[in-house]
């Protein structure tokens, strides 16, 4: 086993987790692995805690590099480029500056009204939400490195595309006058220190993380009632 296969295996799929689980299980539960409600147990107990520490972890990290790189700077960034480069930059920049899709309309706005080109700000939006560093590192946590990797690629293509396909279409005849009357003030925004930025890391988990808990325990919850109790052939 190379380094990389025992750093996926115990980081990302949490193999010692998988033990320790397993151990309380037939240790203090007294239940057999091999047994349904055995394996159920471990299922649920497992895979939410698994599925928290990665959420943690995942959004700590993200957001601490999304920290460096806000709308307003992100904004000067791509401006400086045109043409595929510009929808090539735009969907990397998407990977490494997650907006959720409910911020994507103040970003158009911004984004457009700055005069960027629309092909360009298109491929942000579609990479921002879809493709992101924590989408990989959890689809390694669940699937092969392979099927992660070609994720990304194809949402990196999905957004490249779209970007240049609404381009050559020339869709700014269909944006709303009040989107190009919208007045775009550039304001600098204020440097963070590192303590800030931790700050600001630690509030995003605890708001994610408040969002989500209870459609996590719901969905492994679900997962675990019909694990090992569904045959998987007739």
């Amino acid at each position: 086993m190379n380094i990389f296969s025992w750093l996926n295996a115990q980081l990302l799929k949490m193999k010692w987790l998988w033990d320790l689980v397993e151990l309380l299980v037939e240790k203090v539960f007294g239940l057999s692995m091999d047994t349904r409600v055995g394996g159920s147990i471990h299922f649920f107990i497992y895979d939410v805690i698994k599925i928290f520490i990665l959420l943690s972890v995942l959004i700590f990290m993200i957001s601490y590099i999304q920290s460096y790189f806000p709308p307003e700077r992100t904004k000067k960034i791509l401006g400086k480029f045109k043409g595929i480069k510009g929808n090539i930059l735009g969907a990397l920049l998407g990977t490494v500056t997650p907006f959720c899709s409910c911020s994507s309309i103040p970003i158009f706005i911004g984004f457009t009204s700055a005069g960027l080109p629309l092909g360009v700000t298109f491929s942000f939006l579609i990479s921002s939400p879809m493709v992101d560093l924590a989408s990989l590192l959890l689809l390694m946590s669940f699937f092969k490195v392979n099927t992660s990797i070609a994720y990304v690629v194809v949402g990196l293509i999905i957004a490249v595309i779209g970007g240049i396909i609404i381009e050559r279409l020339d869709m700014k005849k269909y944006i709303e006058d009040f989107v190009w009357g919208t007045k775009n003030v550039d304001i600098e925004p204020e440097e963070m220190t590192r303590k800030d930025r931790i700050d600001f890391s630690i509030d995003q988990v605890k708001d994610i993380f408040d969002k989500v808990w209870l459609y996590v325990l719901l969905g492994v919850g679900m997962g675990a009632a019909i694990h090992n109790w569904i045959p998987q052939s007739i």
